[in-house]
């Protein structure tokens, strides 16, 4: 892969990963409501969900779920509610009535539950479609493929641990139950923007 090439990947995958989306919008919310240590199942779960499905695309399911609208439409409305009603769990949770953190947002999102959550999220789908349709060569697959899975895979997992750890942070800023229920909600809220650029096209 020649280096003009390489940094662009770099650049896109480095855009793709650590701009907000639905991916950090609930890292950052569970890093608030559950902190570090109980988020790192949710954060790996997106680092390996992601490649695998990165890893899928590039094997020719990306071909078929391009040429099939149908697939596209159905992906986008499955997403779509799934992340509404996880928007709706975020926005209803409340503070534990002592000002922690064991709010009734529940449990944080399990390994597989965020690995299965990559295959409905659209961001998810468009950045692994985009990488293998874009930098990917014909005759230079497999090589190509080694460089976007390494660029892919340290990007998501240096994203997935900036948005944790910010979550993290604010803990201390949102002890106060009333400002850690303003946050709730504007996560939820962020998470129902984040929804709309991607299946309006």
């Amino acid at each position: 892969m020649q280096i003009d090439v390489f940094l662009a990947l770099v650049v896109f995958a480095s855009v793709m990963a650590f701009t907000p989306g639905p991916n950090n919008i609930l890292l950052t919310a569970s890093g608030v409501n559950f902190g570090f240590a109980r988020t790192i199942p949710h954060l790996l779960g997106v680092d390996v969900g992601f490649v695998i499905l990165l890893a899928v695309f590039a094997g020719g399911l990306g071909l078929a779920f391009a040429a099939v609208p149908a697939l596209q439409i159905a992906l986008k409305i499955a997403g779509a509610l799934y992340m509404l009603w996880l928007a709706w769990k975020v926005a209803s949770a409340r503070p534990a009535a002592d000002g922690g953190h064991e709010s009734t947002l529940g449990k944080p999102m399990t390994f597989l539950q965020a690995v299965a959550f990559q295959w409905v999220n659209p961001k998810a789908v468009v950045a692994a479609l985009s990488g293998v349709a874009v930098y990917m060569r014909p005759g230079r697959e497999l090589a190509d493929f080694v460089v976007v899975l390494a660029v892919f895979a340290l990007a998501t997992f240096l994203s997935t641990a900036t948005w944790a750890g910010f979550g993290v942070a604010l803990r201390r800023y949102l002890r106060d139950p009333k400002h850690a229920r303003i946050f709730n909600v504007v996560m939820g809220l962020l998470l129902v923007v984040s929804i709309y650029p991607i299946v309006s096209d």
